[in-house]
Order: C-alpha cells, then sequence, then structure tokens
C-alpha cells in the first residue's frame, strides 16, 4: 500500500527515528534472522517512513533497521511517505493487513489513535476497514491488561496470546498469572486452561491461593484435565528455562543497544537508563565467573566417575 507524495531514496541510518517501535514486538529469533537475510541478501524491501518535527521515523521495517545497524550499515533504500503522525500509525495498520500483527500490537496501535490524537473509535474503524466492535475489543485489551504483563510480553517473556489470555482476568490476578506462566513454563492452551480455573473461583482470596499454589509447583483441586496442566519442574528444569530466558532478553537487549536506542530517547530517559546498564555490569561479571566453575565442577565430576 503506497500513501500519496511518497518518494523513494536512500536513507543515513542515523537519521531515523523509531518512536513508533513501542507500538510493536521485536522477538530476538525474528531479528536474528532478518540480520541473516539482509548479509546474505542485501536490503529486499524498502523501509516505509515519515517525517515528524524534522527527523525521518520509522513505520515500517524496525527489524530491518536494527539489524543493518547491527551488521555495520550507513543507510538503506526507503519510501518517505507524506503523513501526520496519526496517518502514520494507520498506514502501518494498512501495510500489516491480516498478517503479522498480533492482537496486542493492534490494541496499541489503537489505543494510540484513539487517546493520543483524539479519533473516535467510529472514525478508526472506518479509516481501518474494520467494524467498530473489532476496534472496541482490542481497545479493551490493552486498557484491561496490566502494563507490568504488558512489559513481559515485550521483554519475550510472555507470548502475545498468552497475555490476551491472561487479560480476562481481573486485574488484581493478571500480574501474579503471568508469573505463573512464565516460571513454570506454561503453553498458551495451558494458560487459557489456567484462566478458566481461576475465572470459576469467584472469590478473590482463593484465586490468590490457587496462584500460589501454582507457583509452587503444587496442584490445585480444580476441574479435572485442567489443573494437572504440568508437573512440579525439576532443578534441571529450573536451570534450562532460565538460561532460555537469559539467553532470549540478552538476545534482545543487546540487539536494542547496538541499534542505537538510547539515542532516540529523551535525555531523562538515556541518563536513567545508562545508570541501569552500568549497574549491570557487575551482575554480568559475577555471572561470567559463577558459569565457568560450575561447568568445571561439573566436568571434574563426571571424570571422578569415569576414572
Amino acid at each position: 500500500m503506497h500513501s500519496p507524495g511518497e518518494q523513494e531514496r536512500d536513507i543515513d541510518l542515523g537519521e531515523l527515528g523509531d518512536g513508533l517501535c513501542r507500538l510493536r514486538l521485536c522477538e530476538a529469533a525474528a531479528l536474528e534472522a532478518m540480520r541473516r537475510s539482509l548479509a546474505r541478501h542485501g536490503q529486499l524491501d524498502l523501509l516505509s517512513v515519515f517525517a515528524e518535527d524534522g527527523q525521518l521515523q520509522i513505520i515500517d521495517g524496525f527489524k530491518r533497521v536494527r539489524a543493518a545497524r547491527a551488521l555495520g550499515w550507513r543507510t538503506m533504500r526507503a519510501r518517505v511517505a507524506e503523513v501526520d503522525a496519526a496517518e502514520a500509525k494507520i498506514l502501518l495498520v494498512a501495510l500489516h493487513d491480516r498478517r503479522s500483527l498480533t492482537e496486542l500490537e493492534e490494541g496499541w496501535l489503537i489505543r494510540s489513535l484513539h487517546r493520543e490524537h483524539g479519533l473516535s473509535q467510529p472514525t478508526i474503524a472506518a479509516r481501518l476497514g474494520r467494524h467498530k466492535s473489532w476496534v472496541w475489543r482490542r481497545l479493551m485489551l490493552v486498557e484491561a491488561l496490566e502494563s507490568v504483563v504488558q512489559a513481559d510480553v515485550r521483554l519475550g517473556l510472555l507470548a502475545p496470546r498468552a497475555a490476551v489470555a491472561v487479560s480476562q482476568l481481573p486485574r488484581g490476578n493478571q500480574q501474579d498469572a503471568a508469573q505463573v506462566v512464565i516460571r513454570r513454563g506454561l503453553t498458551v492452551r495451558q494458560t487459557e486452561l489456567l484462566v478458566s480455573e481461576l475465572l470459576d473461583l469467584s472469590d478473590a482470596s482463593a484465586r490468590a491461593q490457587h496462584l500460589a499454589q501454582r507457583l509452587e509447583g503444587r496442584l490445585s483441586e480444580g476441574k479435572p484435565g485442567l489443573a494437572t496442566t504440568r508437573a512440579a519442574r525439576s532443578e534441571a528444569d529450573w536451570l534450562s528455562g532460565d538460561i532460555r530466558t537469559l539467553r532470549l532478553v540478552a538476545a534482545r537487549l543487546e540487539a536494542r543497544l547496538s541499534g542505537g536506542s538510547l539515542r532516540t530517547l529523551a535525555p531523562d530517559a538515556a541518563l536513567l537508563l545508562e545508570q541501569s546498564l552500568t549497574a549491570l555490569l557487575p551482575v554480568l561479571s559475577a555471572l561470567g565467573r559463577t558459569i565457568p566453575l560450575a561447568v568445571g565442577a561439573k566436568s571434574a565430576l563426571l571424570e571422578k566417575d569415569a576414572a
């Protein structure tokens, strides 16, 4: 889909802002796949950008830009759309019509159009070619879902579809339910079953107790077939899950930092994040010292058993 007055040209990646990235998800695996594609085939699709307050902002192509920056590219080919911020968000939805965007991403975009740009729900529905009920459902999804749970999705800790299931719970139970899903490694289907169990408990304290039991790995006396979503995890399971989570989050953080995300932030926000990153260094350093010791101890035990 093209917008009126588009221009195609080479863009300096240093000029590009990613203000709309807060409305999109970026999985580490997808980013790595994009990096490999660019390295092997070069740029296959144009970026879509628009100008806002004297800076070019990305509409479509966030993964391409981050992957290109990680590869050290300086320019990419882009199509510059002559639209404002609200039109850019509508264009973003149109560019991904019926593909790519998750329900949460659609909800974030609609909430932004409604809250930030003052567009009514009927107007948004008309502009997107959707029914008013579709717009209302997406808006209610992100309005009802705890921001902490949404942050878990952005970090890649919680699947978007699992978050949609969790959104059916009262806000007071959502964060704990999300933690059960993350720590117990529940699938989307198991998450839906957990939510069903909790919704059948009308008392808030009963739901809290049920979640505590799940978090500790103790089976609840719920409906047959629903309570036994997964047995208690062994120490090996916990270690494997923590390693997987750390690799995922570390890859995402590395990609964001190498993509120059700090340069696009307000000075106060950038300073706060710089302090947080600096405080993270000793933690990573300690982990870097502990891993060789743990692996070495295990190797020594194996050699002793073999002897």
